[in-house]
């Protein structure tokens, strides 16, 4: 299997936790996990897929630690690789902004590397979101604020198709 680095941001918490949720079920080691308010371009150099995780603020705002980061992807040589995204939102308090913060990690990558594990809409409850393209999300959607009892579900079928996504 290709080598994989999950660099996520996180302030509550929460997509720190479902990254190590998805890092159990890729047997990623811990090694290969970043904290993106401490990652640096050269991180990313090392691994055929990366894996972004952010979850979404405000109103459609990314997380704080990736407003730096961000320009450090839009920087860096993603030519070969492979990109997986999640994020997490609240779709109960932000229906129009459900897990924006996805959607512009999205717009920094998509003509950069192949994005990979794009996920339906169906089963989420929401009026608007940047990660939606095409009528899908552009990546594994949690809100853990509303619908944790659904995450392990969603987590498993993402990993599904992240596997047979980096099998083609």
């Amino acid at each position: 299997m290709s080598k994989i680095g999950i660099f996520y941001g996180t302030s509550g918490g929460n997509t720190k936790e479902i990254a190590k949720r998805i890092a159990a079920k890729l047997n990623v080691n811990s090694d290969d996990m970043y904290d993106v308010a401490s990652a640096k371009a050269s991180d990313l150099a090392s691994y055929d897929v990366l894996l972004f995780g952010s979850s979404t603020w405000g109103v459609g705002d990314l997380q704080d630690d990736w407003e730096g980061f961000i320009s450090v992807v839009g920087s860096a040589d993603l030519s070969g690789k492979k990109v997986g995204l999640f994020g997490c939102g609240d779709s109960s308090s932000y229906p129009d902004t459900f897990c924006d913060a996805m959607g512009k990690i999205y717009q920094a990558v998509k003509d950069k590397a192949a994005v990979i594990g794009y996920t339906g809409t169906a089963g989420y409850s929401f009026d608007a979101s940047e990660s939606v393209v095409d009528g899908q999300f552009v990546g594994l959607v949690i809100d853990e604020d509303n619908e944790s009892s659904l995450s392990d579900e969603r987590i498993d079928a993402w990993v599904t198709q992240l596997e047979k996504d980096l099998a083609s």
